[in-house]
C-alpha cells in the first residue's frame, strides 16, 4: 500500500487535536482529561530511578514537559486510530458515513477508556469524527492522496476545538498555571492576618533574589500531572486504625473549633542545597492533636498514615504528628487548590512530603508501613535538614560585597548564620532577621498588643552580610541552630534522604 500523503497525514492529526481540545472543553485541566490521563500513565510507567532523576534535574519545568509531551502524544494517538479506522471502513467496502461514524466511535470509546468521563468522550469523539467528514476524500477517499480543500476543513474543526476550549477551561488553567487569577474574586486577608503579614513584611531584609520572609512564589510539588477536584462541602477528614472510636470531621465542623494563624516554612526533599523549593507562608487552621484525643488514640501506635483525595499516600512516627496542623487558609486567603485546598496537613520540622495536601485520611498504625515516595527509593519522612541558602550576591561600584538569604533547621531553629569569605577559613556571624511571629488565635483583634508576640517555632530566618572586597573569592555560608550545633559541612545530594551541606559560590567584584 503507498504511504499515505503529508497532507492526508496532516487531516488525521487535525482530527487528534479536535478530540484533545473536545474533551478538554467539557473536563479543563483535570485529572478527567485525557492528556492528563496519559501524563499519569506515564508517571506511573516510569523506573524509579528516572523519576527521581526528572524531580532533581528539571524541578518545576518536569510537570509542564510532561503535559507537553502527554498531549503530542494524546494527538497521535487519537490521530492514528482516525487512521486505523478509515482504512478499515474502506477496507470493508463501508460508505463514507460509516466510516466517518466509525472514526468518531472509535475516538470517543479510547477516550471513555482513558478518563471513563462520558460526556467528554462523547464530545472529544464528535469533534474528531467531524475533522475527519470535513476532510473529505482526504480522508476517507479511495486512495490515500490528499487534496487541499479537504486539509482546510479538517484544520477549521480543529481551529473551532481549541477556540471553544479557549473560550472557557483553557483560559482558567492558564490563569491558575501563571498565578493571574481574577484577584477581584479573591478576598482581602482579615485584618488580623493583614496585620502579621504586614509584621513578616517590616522584619524582612529587601535583598534582590532572595525572597521576603513570606514567600512571594511559593514552590509547589505534587504527584499529580493536574491537581484533583475536591468539593470542599462534600469534604471530610476521617481518623480511622488503631483508635478508641473512629471519627470524621467535615470543614464546618473544623472551622467551628478554635482556629489560629501560624507562620510555618516548608522544605522540599528534593531541593538541592542552594534551590528554591524553600518557603514560608502564614497558614490558618486547627491544631491536630485534639481530633486525635477525641478519637482516642491507642499509645501503642506507632505511626501513622495520611492520605489524601489523589490516592496519594505517606507514613511517618506518630509522635511527629503531636503538633500537627490542619491548614484551610494561606496568607489570609482560602487555601489554593494547588497547595491542598480544602484542607492539608502541616507537620512542624518535617520535608515537605509528609504535609499531604488534600488531605482525607489519618490512619493510625500499629506497625511500620511504607509511603507513597518511600516506594519509589525516597526516604523524606524525618526532620528536614539544616541549610543557609546564598541567594543574594550583589557586588557593588563602591568595593563592598551584599549577599544574603535564608537559614531554616526546621524545629530546631536557627540561632545564627555564618559567613566565610575565604573559602572557609574564617568565619563572621551575619545579621539575621528577627524571628516571625508565634501562632495567634485566630479571633484576637488585630490592635491586641499582643498579635505578634512570640516566636515561630518552624520558620526560616533571613540573613545578609556586607563585606569589601577586591579579588575574586569564594563564599561559604552556614547555619548554627538553637542550641549551638553547627550545621554540618558533608555534602548530599536530595535523593534519597534530602540534600544537606555549606553552599559555597565564587564572587568575581
Amino acid at each position: 500500500m503507498e504511504p499515505p500523503d503529508p497532507r492526508r497525514l496532516a487531516v488525521f492529526a487535525a482530527s487528534g487535536v479536535a478530540v484533545v481540545a473536545g474533551t478538554f472543553l467539557l473536563t479543563g485541566f483535570t485529572p478527567r482529561w485525557v492528556v492528563v490521563a496519559i501524563a499519569q500513565t506515564v508517571l506511573l510507567a516510569l523506573p524509579d530511578a528516572v523519576l527521581a532523576s526528572g524531580i532533581q534535574g528539571l524541578g518545576s519545568t518536569a510537570q509542564p514537559l510532561l503535559v507537553v509531551g502527554s498531549a503530542g502524544l494524546a494527538v497521535a494517538l487519537f490521530g492514528g486510530l482516525a487512521l486505523l479506522a478509515t482504512r478499515f471502513g474502506r477496507g470493508a467496502g463501508r460508505e463514507r458515513a460509516e466510516t466517518v461514524f466509525l472514526v468518531g466511535a472509535v475516538q470517543a470509546f479510547a477516550a471513555f477508556l482513558l478518563t471513563i468521563t462520558p460526556a467528554a468522550a462523547v464530545v472529544g469523539g464528535l469533534f474528531g469524527g467531524a475533522a475527519v467528514a470535513l476532510g473529505g476524500r482526504a480522508a476517507t477517499g479511495p486512495v490515500d492522496r490528499a487534496d487541499r480543500r479537504g486539509l482546510l476543513r479538517s484544520t477549521g474543526v480543529a481551529a473551532v476545538a481549541l477556540g471553544a476550549a479557549g473560550a472557557g477551561p483553557l483560559v482558567r488553567a492558564v490563569r491558575a498555571a501563571t498565578g493571574s487569577e481574577d484577584e477581584a474574586a479573591t478576598p482581602e486577608p482579615d485584618p488580623l492576618a493583614r496585620r502579621l503579614l504586614e509584621t513578616a513584611a517590616a522584619r524582612s531584609f529587601s535583598l534582590s533574589g532572595a525572597e521576603p520572609l513570606v514567600s512571594e512564589s511559593f514552590y509547589v510539588v505534587d504527584k499529580n500531572a493536574a491537581d484533583p477536584d475536591v468539593d470542599a462541602d462534600e469534604w471530610t477528614l476521617s481518623v480511622t486504625g488503631a483508635v478508641r472510636e473512629e471519627a470524621t470531621f467535615d470543614l464546618a465542623e473544623l472551622r467551628e473549633r478554635a482556629a489560629e494563624h501560624r507562620f510555618e516554612t516548608l522544605r522540599c526533599v528534593g531541593d538541592p542545597r542552594n534551590g528554591r523549593k524553600t518557603d514560608t507562608a502564614l497558614w490558618t487552621g486547627v491544631p491536630v492533636a485534639p481530633l486525635l484525643e477525641e478519637a482516642g488514640v491507642d499509645p501503642d501506635g506507632c505511626c501513622v498514615m495520611l492520605r489524601a483525595a489523589d490516592d496519594y499516600y505517606e507514613e511517618f512516627p506518630l509522635s511527629a504528628l503531636e503538633d500537627g496542623f490542619l491548614a484551610w487558609g494561606m496568607n489570609g486567603r482560602p487555601l489554593p487548590k494547588g497547595h491542598g485546598a480544602p484542607v492539608r496537613a502541616l507537620v512542624p520540622g518535617h520535608w515537605g512530603e509528609i504535609n499531604v495536601k488534600w488531605l482525607t485520611e489519618i490512619e493510625v498504625l500499629e506497625e511500620e508501613a511504607t509511603g507513597y515516595w518511600e516506594e519509589r527509593g525516597w526516604h523524606g519522612t524525618g526532620p528536614v535538614s539544616t541549610v543557609a541558602k546564598l541567594h543574594h550576591v550583589e557586588p557593588r561600584d563602591d568595593g563592598t560585597v551584599s549577599v544574603g538569604g535564608h537559614a531554616y533547621a526546621g524545629t530546631r531553629g536557627v540561632s545564627a548564620v555564618q559567613v566565610s569569605t575565604d573559602g572557609g577559613d574564617t568565619w563572621t556571624d551575619a545579621e539575621l532577621t528577627e524571628r516571625l511571629p508565634g501562632p495567634t488565635p485566630a479571633d484576637a483583634a488585630p490592635d491586641d498588643s499582643a498579635v505578634g508576640a512570640g516566636e515561630a517555632a518552624d520558620a526560616w530566618r533571613g540573613w545578609r552580610h556586607e563585606y569589601e572586597a577586591t579579588d575574586t573569592h569564594e563564599v561559604v555560608v552556614r547555619a548554627v541552630e538553637a542550641d549551638g550545633t553547627v550545621q554540618p559541612s558533608a555534602e548530599t545530594d536530595p535523593y534519597p534522604s534530602g540534600a544537606s551541606g555549606w553552599v559555597a559560590e565564587t564572587v568575581r567584584p
